[in-house]
Order: structure tokens, then C-alpha cells, then sequence
């Protein structure tokens, strides 16, 4: 009885696939922490054969070439991708036998890449489903500029093409299996779905209701700003990642996180937003974890800058660790697990003042109040607070001079941006207070609305 088995990465909007029949199992595009794949196939009873790529990825390092050589598996890599290691070359058309019951299908859906691969997959010589990592995604497609200016038309139209021949040659019935979509700003826009058929993306897909030309705009009009860590992603995965380290951090004191804040090093504080306010390491950012964190740490920290981690504990320095090893960075600078008051030693903690709309509302008359909007372009083009000043949260890092002087309030949609920005502020010196509230929430205060 053929079964596929996702798992899931929600902090970077992802899910990998393993397809099995009772006995033999199929990889499909793998996080770089490998173990969660290899214990899902020891907990069925399974032995993974094959590890597939259905593209080179930009929003993380794969795992795929460390579970097959673990594992002894054929790896599944499109023979136009130049890579630098050992792999079973696969093109448009080649059927790859996984068992006496399953096999996959190559088919060649370019758009998200050029050289972008789905696959197939037949359970007793029925087609069962088709793994379409960045190609046809639940109510949208993988967006098509992340490889530069120069390609996005030819790959936005080579998109539309690659969706529409897979609703044209598959049955209705066909199961969806994408890999982004999920959050995971490879996707054009997000969808709340969870599953979904061939059938039902020809109801509702962008690409597959609309002509070519209207398709094209929408899907260009509606890209903002992807992280800058997908800049080392690609040739990470050409070079072929080595599996990852995720042996415990060496432990900071007090006075090596001093050092460390003093040269210009990252102390990122884990918790969540509520107890960093409350008291945290001075020049210390906060990066909660139940947020993406990974995604907005790799998007603003410059490359190759020392990262230590500040967590409640053990296990969350831990977790945070394995968030980063799957976009690169691999062993943190080092670590701390307990109280502020412990990695202060001694020393005085600071707080950050928290507040709501409303409050910001009733602080406007009384005197001249900075107002930071951390979100992203589209975002604010659909609204935002009159008077405003816009530096969304991955510029900051590069514009903390360009916020204009005084108490500076900064907001974003929920508040987990807003938090990151203030810490970023506070740790350059200046005065601010966090909106922690829902944008919704700013029209109700009374502040005055705008848009465009």
C-alpha cells in the first residue's frame, strides 16, 4: 500500500516528501537535517532507495546528497544542473523504477528554475500524485525571479507553459505535492490549502485559469523583496552540502558576550518578544523563535558574521541551531542557556517599552513621535499610517540613519517585526517603543490611514 508521508519546515514554509510502499522509499527534496527523514523511515519500517531534487534550491541547503550517501540511495538530480558531485543524471521522459510497484515519471517543468524537474509518481501502474516542488503550487506557482532581472519573463512564461502541460497530461485526480508554498517566499503568493488535485488547481490556479499574457502580470506585479540568504543557496547545493553538525554549542560567559557585543558580533536573544521586553542583554537582538526566525536572521545579518545564541534553555538554543543549519549557517559562535540575569553577570539589564495602536494614538497630539513601518512594500501600498516613514525590516540593518530623530514607534503587521526592529534600534541607541498589536487594529485607535 503506497503512502506519502510530508514533513514539514513551517519556519521556512516548505514541506519534503517520503513516498513508500510498506517497504521502500522515495525522498523528495530534503532539509538538510536529515535525521527527521531517516527516523520517519526507521518508525515505518522502511529503506530510502532513492532521494530526488526536483530543483537547486534557493530558500535552503539540501539534505539530499548527505541521505543518500547515508543511506545508500540513488540521488535524482536534473542532468542540466552543473554540479560537482556523483548523482544519477535524470532528464524529461526518463521513468525511474523505485519498486516492483512504484515509480516516478521525470517531467520537465521549468519556470521556478530552468531546469526545474517534477516527478511522476505510479503506485501499481495507476498515476497516484506528482511532486512539483516550485512549478504548480496549491492556488499559486514558485515565483520565477530569483534568478536575476534578465530571466524572470522568459521563466514567468516558461512557468505558465510547464502548469498547464501538467494539467494537460495528468488526470484530474492526480494528487498535488508541492515543496514551497507554505510560506516560503519561493512561492509568488501563499495559499491556506493543505492538499489539493489536479482538478481543482484548473478551477482555481492563476495559471491555469488565466491567459498567458494576464498571468504574467499578476504574477510580476504581486513579487516583493526575497531574503538575501538565498543569495549562497543555489551554489551551496551545487557544490554539494555535507550533512549537517548539530553537536551542542560551546557555552559563553558573561564576559565573552561582552567581547562579542563589543566587535560588532550578533548576541541574539531567542525568547519571546514579551520576556525580552522585560529585561534582556544589552546590544542584544531579539529573533523569538516562534516566529521565522531563521528566515529574518538570514535575511539581515551580514554574511559570515558571528551568531551567539541566548536561550531559556538548552533545548531552545538547540531548535535555533537546527533553523540555521538549513540555510547555511553551521555552527554558531557559541551559546548560552538560562536568565538574562545570568548573561549579564552581574551587569544591568534593559527593557523595551511595548504598547498598542491606541497608545500611539494618544501620543500623537501630545508631542513629535516618529512612526516606523517595518513591513514590506506590498504590504504598505495596500495601507498605512499618514506620515509614516517606511524602512522595511531587511533594509534596517543598512538604514538605521535614515530613521528620523526622536522617540521612534515601530510597528509591522503582528508584531514580531516590529520587535526585531526595535531591538536593532534600541542596541544603536535610540529611543523606541514596540507596537505589539495587529496592523487591523491602527485604523480603530483613530490613526489616520492612507494607501498607495
Amino acid at each position: 500500500m503506497m503512502e506519502v508521508l510530508p514533513v514539514e519546515t513551517p519556519t521556512l514554509g516548505d514541506r519534503s516528501y517520503l513516498v513508500h510502499d510498506g517497504q521502500t522509499g522515495l525522498v523528495i527534496d530534503p532539509q538538510r537535517d536529515i535525521d527527521r527523514m531517516t527516523s520517519l523511515a526507521e518508525a515505518h519500517g522502511v529503506r530510502i532507495t532513492h532521494v530526488a531534487e526536483t530543483h537547486m534550491h534557493n530558500d535552503y541547503v539540501t539534505g539530499g546528497l548527505a541521505l543518500a550517501r547515508e543511506t545508500g540511495a540513488r540521488y535524482l538530480v536534473s542532468a542540466a544542473d552543473p554540479v560537482s558531485f556523483d548523482r544519477t543524471a535524470v532528464s524529461d521522459g526518463d521513468v525511474i523504477e523505485v519498486s516492483d510497484g512504484l515509480r516516478v515519471t521525470v517531467m520537465a517543468t521549468p519556470g521556478h528554475t530552468f531546469s526545474h524537474l517534477s516527478y511522476v509518481l505510479e503506485s501499481a501502474g495507476t498515476v497516484a500524485g506528482v511532486f512539483t516542488g516550485g512549478s504548480l503550487l496549491y492556488g499559486s506557482t514558485g515565483r520565477t525571479d530569483l534568478l536575476g532581472p534578465a530571466s524572470t519573463d522568459t521563466l514567468t512564461r516558461a512557468q505558465y507553459a510547464s502548469a498547464r502541460r501538467l494539467a494537460r497530461e495528468l488526470p484530474d485526480g492526480t494528487a498535488l505535492y508541492p515543496t514551497h508554498g507554505f510560506g516560503s517566499f519561493c512561492s509568488a503568493t501563499q495559499s491556506d490549502s493543505s492538499a489539493s488535485t489536479i482538478g481543482r488547481e484548473k478551477l482555481v490556479n492563476p495559471a491555469l485559469t488565466l491567459d498567458e499574457h494576464t498571468y504574467v502580470e499578476s504574477l510580476l506585479a504581486g513579487l516583493d523583496a526575497w531574503p538575501a540568504y538565498y543569495a549562497h543557496m543555489a551554489p551551496a547545493n551545487l557544490a554539494g552540502p555535507a550533512a549537517a553538525d548539530l553537536a551542542p554549542v560551546r557555552r559563553a560567559d558573561p564576559g565573552e558576550l561582552r567581547r562579542r557585543l563589543a566587535g560588532g558580533e550578533w548576541v541574539v536573544d531567542l525568547r519571546n518578544r514579551i520576556a525580552f521586553a522585560a529585561g534582556h542583554l544589552p546590544g542584544s537582538f531579539s529573533f523569538p523563535l516562534d516566529g521565522n526566525f531563521a528566515t529574518y536572521l538570514g535575511w539581515m545579518i551580514p554574511w559570515g558574521t558571528p551568531v551567539t545564541l541566548l536561550g531559556e534553555t538548552p533545548g531552545q538554543v538547540g531548535e535555533a541551531q537546527r533553523e540555521l543549519v538549513r540555510i547555511g549557517i553551521d555552527r554558531p559562535a557559541a551559546a548560552s542557556a538560562g536568565r538574562p540575569a545570568d548573561w549579564a553577570g552581574g551587569g544591568q539589564l534593559s527593557t523595551l517599552r511595548m504598547a498598542k495602536f491606541g497608545d500611539l494614538a494618544a501620543a500623537r497630539p501630545a508631542g513629535a513621535t516618529v512612526v516606523l513601518d517595518v513591513r514590506r512594500r506590498l504590504e504598505r501600498a495596500e495601507s498605512y499610517i499618514a506620515g509614516s516613514v517606511h524602512i522595511p525590516l531587511h533594509d534596517l540593518p543598512s538604514h538605521l540613519a535614515d530613521v528620523p530623530p526622536g522617540e521612534v514607534w515601530v510597528h509591522c503587521a503582528a508584531g514580531y517585526r516590529a520587535t526585531v526592529a526595535s531591538s536593532l534600534l534600541a542596541a544603536a541607541g535610540r529611543d523606541v517603543v514596540c507596537i505589539d498589536d495587529d496592523f487591523a487594529s491602527a485604523a480603530a485607535a483613530g490613526l489616520p490611514m492612507t494607501s498607495g
